[in-house]
């Protein structure tokens, strides 16, 4: 088991904190771990995509995405990870500024040495992301068939990394990504950027970015949205600028943070019908609230991008993409005040409203509501293990006059909340069971079942799915409310060749007698750990009925040696818990296949 030393944690960097603060954003501790975890390594092993991140010589950012396959990139163990790759050799910033693509073979240890590197590693058709930083240990650029005419090369690149970071699926708009060879050919490098360049922002809903604290951090990251979500503010003789809006996300404010230290950042826009990739470098602004609605309208926070160099290439990426559904997170397109569509913008795209029939408190802090959707199209269905997207804004929000401080948590957010959806898939109906933890579920709890209350479905998505083979035993980790994704799918599965680990609350243990009550099967294969309450008394009703059903009852946290007593022989986990004990947990498995949905949205 690894453990963490209090001085190794990662704490927030001065810009980090000025945001926290300016944004009223409560305090907490910085989640990323400080070497490559279990999460990341096997990402990094699965995603098809790495976006790359660097400095050149003048301290310029800029940013690339290299890939096209999974298996390009792995871990090597000891937090290194390895990544070989074709990329373009002639025109790839990144690679001109890491691997001194210039001259072929190896790259000498004084080019490499302090060079900064962050890296995303993401799988666009699964919304899965990790966030990268350390710093370069070797490379090398390599020709491919031993011509030396080709604008291409093998890269390969080794990095240490000092920071991995899990980040949600919002935004993530689907993509299925496949190889293709690279032909780069130069289009333009100088400014203003030419139509084909502008044309690609205009389409793009995507775009990855990276930026640095100094010469001591790097961040990488991927921005999305609807189609057009990047605003051409001027592109002629007095400059181009650009603006994007900054959408509610997890309030770590990583990108924003190393801006206002250090406000330069690099952007790749990469055209996955084409190949054609344009990488900018550019100096920045962070506008807060009046000043970024009065650039860009309905906005709360938006960043300015005045470029200072550009490259546009034809057919520069080892890659393309097939789309696939949109986020259904994106709202709709915030124009510039100086267009006209910012006066009359649509609100967000809907598919339709679920009208909610029926209310169970299962818990005093747990309810289920169950909706009919109004119109059912093929927009609103769904299968086991996703969640829906539901849109409370016309509700709540009250626009500019709630960005107060004595409601801090309504600051910078879009009320548009992601719920499990906890039942089998019904074309006409659905089941969330949620626990009451904020704003907009204590609104929920307080509606009526009987007065007709309706919400926008903004769409269903995530793809956490149980698989289980013929006579093949998995295990499941639930923290709490955490149960809700396995709930639709228990059905689906051989119960005698499950083995179910549930951490609970005693004030929750009602909801664990519904669930085994749905399902009795369950119960020969579920261990219940259960915290809270005073645990020296003697057991509660609720406590002794579960001990005469369940395998086990331990009125105790959790521990590593419960999971790995007599589990020898499986090897596939599914978690969902909170960070804290998911932490834990892919610390204690290490060595197994680990699958976890992050609903930290």
């Amino acid at each position: 088991m690894a453990f963490i030393r209090t001085e190794d944690m990662i704490q927030w960097d001065s810009g980090e904190d000025l945001m926290h603060k300016l944004l009223h954003v409560p305090e907490q501790e910085n989640p990323g771990s400080p070497f490559l975890s279990p999460g990341a390594a096997y990402l990094v092993s699965r995603a098809p995509l790495i976006a790359l991140g660097a400095l050149d010589e003048a301290g310029r950012p800029w940013v690339t995405v290299w890939g096209g396959e999974s298996g390009f990139a792995r871990s090597l163990g000891s937090s290194i990870i390895g990544i070989r790759t074709i990329v373009d050799k002639r025109y790839d910033p990144v690679a001109l500024a890491l691997l001194k693509s210039k001259g072929d073979g190896e790259v000498s240890g004084e080019a490499v040495k302090d060079r900064m590197v962050a890296g995303l590693a993401i799988d666009l058709e699964t919304r899965s992301r990790i966030k990268l930083y350390g710093h370069m240990v070797a490379g090398s650029i390599d020709q491919v068939n031993g011509d030396g005419e080709q604008n291409f090369a093998q890269a390969q690149l080794v990095v240490r990394i000092e920071e991995s970071l899990g980040n949600c699926p919002k935004y993530l708009n689907k993509k299925r990504i496949f190889p293709r060879l690279p032909t780069p050919n130069i289009v333009s490098s100088t400014l203003p950027l030419p139509q084909a360049a502008i044309d690609l922002i205009a389409k793009a809903d995507l775009f990855f970015i990276t930026s640095s604290n100094h010469r001591r951090d790097m961040d990488a990251n991927y921005r999305g949205g609807p189609v057009g979500f990047v605003r051409v503010l001027e592109n002629d003789e007095r400059g181009t600028t650009l603006v994007y809006p900054e959408y509610s996300g997890n309030r770590l404010y990583q990108t924003l943070g190393n801006l206002q230290t250090t406000p330069r950042a690099g952007l790749v826009f990469p055209d996955l019908d084409t190949g054609d990739v344009l990488y900018m470098t550019a100096t920045t602004e962070v506008l807060f609230k009046k000043d970024a609605d009065a650039l860009l309208a309905r906005s709360n926070l938006a960043v300015r991008l005045l470029i200072e160099g550009a490259i546009f290439v034809e057919k520069g990426l080892s890659f393309r993409a097939v789309p696939g559904q949109p986020s259904p997170y994106n709202p709709s397109v915030r124009y510039l005040r100086t267009e006209k569509a910012a006066l009359t913008q649509a609100n967000m795209v809907k598919a339709g409203n679920a009208i909610l029939i029926h209310k169970q408190r299962i818990t005093p802090t747990i309810s289920r509501f169950r909706f009919r959707i109004e119109t059912p199209t093929d927009d609103t269905k769904w299968k086991p293990g996703q969640y829906v997207a539901l849109g409370f804004e016309q509700e709540l929000d009250m626009g500019y006059s709630h960005m107060r401080d004595d409601d801090p948590k309504s600051l910078n957010d879009d009320y548009l909340r992601t719920f499990t959806v906890s039942s089998m898939p019904d074309h006409n109906e659905f089941e969330i069971t949620i626990r009451k933890v904020g704003v907009v579920t204590s609104f929920l709890f307080q509606q009526n079942d009987r007065a007709g209350f309706d919400v926008p479905i903004i769409g269903f998505g995530g793809e956490f799915h149980l698989h289980q083979t013929e006579e093949e035993t998995i295990s499941i980790v639930a923290g709490g409310i955490g149960i809700t994704p396995f709930m639709a799918q228990f059905s689906s599965l051989d119960l005698a060749r499950v083995r179910l680990y549930w951490s609970i609350n005693q004030d929750d243990l009602n909801l664990v007698s519904e669930i085994l009550a749905a399902h009795p099967h369950l119960a020969s294969s579920t261990t219940i750990f259960v915290s809270g309450g005073n645990q020296k008394r003697r057991p509660s009703e609720a406590i002794t009925s579960l001990e005469d059903s369940v395998r086990a009852v331990e009125r105790r946290r959790l521990t590593k040696e419960d999971l790995i007593a007599g589990s020898d022989k499986i090897e596939n986990w599914y978690l969902c818990a909170n960070t804290s004990l998911r932490k834990s947990l892919l610390e204690w498995l290490e060595g197994k296949r680990v699958f976890y949905e992050d609903f930290n949205y």
